[in-house]
C-alpha cells in the first residue's frame, strides 16, 4: 500500500434517511437506530442528509434533536443544510438549541445557492420577495456571526416583565467553530477557509482546472487550508461512496456491485452545465478499499472522513456496511473505535 501520513483519526458516516410516504415514522425511526447503532460501532460522528419536497428528512436538525436523546458520545452532523431555504437567524436558534441538548455535539454544515428547482418553489417558499433574496455566501456569514454571538439587534433590556437580548439565544459555547461548509468548488473552499470554517467535501466536485476528480479534490482541500488561520491544522472531512463486503451476504454483493455498476458511467467526465465531476462508488472487500483509499492523494491529506451510505439500500445493508466499516475497514486505515 502507498504511505499514509497519519492514521484515520475520525471515522463517520453518512445517510440520507428515506422513507415511505404511507409510512413517514418508519423511515425517520430507522435512521435513529442506525445513528444509535454507529455510536455503539464506536463510530466518531453521523451526519443526516437534507432533503425538501422529497421522501427524505426534511428537518435533520429536528431528526438530530431526537437522536441527541439516545446517544451520549457521537458526534451530529448535517452534510448539508441548504441556507436557500433558511432564514438565518431562527436557524442559529435552533442549532444552538439542539447543540445544548446534545451536550455540544452538533456539527452543522451548510451551503448556499438557490434553492434546487426554485422557479417552481419560489411563491411557496419567499412569496412577493423571491427576486430580492440573497443566495451569496453572505447568506453563511449570517448565520456564522449569530451563531457565533453577534448582536442580531440593537435592543436589548428590561420591558415589563420580559428580559430581552440583543444575541441569538440560547448561546452555545464551542458550536461557531464546529460550523462546516460543504463545498465543490474552488471559490467555496477559498472562502470558508478564510471564514474559519471546517470543509466538508464529498464524491462530488466541479471540474474547473482538471477532469480528475483526485486532483481537483486534494487542490480544494489546500487551497481550504492555505485561506484557513489554522492552515495545515483546518478540519477537513472527506465523504466517499465506501461499500465494504466483507460479511454480506451473495444476494447482498451482487445488489452493491450493481449499484455501482449502474452508476459508474457519470465518473467518466464532466456532467452538466456546471460540470460536475463524480467519485466512483467503492464496493468490495475492506482490504481492497483500503488500498485504493491509500492510492488516493486527497484521502491521504485529511484524517477523517465520513462514508456515504447508499440512499435505496434496506436497513439490514446499513447495520452490514456499518459493523465491517467499523470493525474491519476502519482498523486497516489506523483508526481505532471510540468509547
Amino acid at each position: 500500500m502507498p504511505p499514509i501520513s497519519e492514521p484515520l483519526r475520525k471515522l463517520g458516516f453518512l445517510t440520507i434517511g428515506l422513507f415511505d410516504p404511507a409510512e413517514p415514522r418508519r423511515g425517520h425511526e430507522s435512521t435513529l437506530e442506525i445513528i444509535e447503532l454507529g455510536e455503539r460501532l464506536g463510530f466518531d460522528s453521523a451526519w443526516v442528509r437534507h432533503r425538501h419536497l422529497q421522501y427524505g428528512i426534511s428537518s435533520p436538525v429536528a431528526l438530530l434533536a431526537a437522536a441527541s436523546q439516545r446517544t451520549s458520545r457521537i458526534q451530529l452532523g448535517t452534510a448539508v443544510i441548504p441556507l436557500g431555504w433558511e432564514n438565518p437567524l431562527r436557524l442559529a436558534e435552533d442549532l444552538a438549541t439542539v447543540d445544548i441538548l446534545s451536550g455540544g455535539r452538533l456539527n452543522p454544515g451548510v451551503s448556499v445557492g438557490p434553492p434546487m428547482h426554485f422557479a417552481k418553489v419560489q411563491e411557496a417558499l419567499y412569496p412577493g420577495t423571491a427576486d430580492a433574496e440573497d443566495f451569496s455566501y453572505e447568506r453563511v456569514r449570517r448565520l456564522l456571526d449569530f451563531v457565533r454571538g453577534a448582536p442580531a439587534t440593537d435592543f436589548s433590556g428590561v420591558e415589563g416583565f420580559e428580559v430581552f437580548s440583543d444575541r441569538v439565544q440560547p448561546q452555545s459555547a464551542g458550536l461557531g467553530s464546529r460550523m462546516w461548509y460543504g463545498g465543490a468548488s474552488l471559490r467555496s473552499a477559498e472562502w470558508a477557509g478564510a471564514h474559519g470554517m471546517n470543509f466538508l467535501t464529498s464524491s462530488v466536485v466541479k471540474a474547473e482546472k482538471s477532469e480528475d476528480f483526485g486532483e481537483i479534490q486534494l487542490s480544494h482541500i489546500r487551497t481550504f487550508r492555505a485561506h484557513h488561520p489554522d492552515g495545515d491544522r483546518a478540519r477537513v472531512s472527506q465523504g466517499l461512496v465506501v461499500i465494504p463486503t466483507d460479511s454480506a451476504s451473495p444476494e447482498q454483493r451482487a445488489k452493491y456491485e450493481e449499484y455501482a455498476r449502474t452508476r459508474l458511467p457519470r465518473t467518466a467526465q464532466p456532467q452538466g452545465p456546471a460540470r460536475m465531476m463524480f467519485a466512483p462508488d467503492l464496493v468490495g472487500p475492506s482490504a481492497e478499499i483500503a488500498e485504493k483509499l491509500y492510492a488516493d492523494a486527497a484521502f491521504r491529506e485529511v484524517d477523517e472522513v465520513a462514508f456515504a451510505l447508499p440512499f435505496t439500500f434496506d436497513h439490514d445493508d446499513y447495520v452490514q456496511i456499518l459493523t465491517d466499516i467499523s470493525t474491519v475497514l476502519g482498523p486497516a486505515l489506523g483508526w481505532r473505535p471510540g468509547s
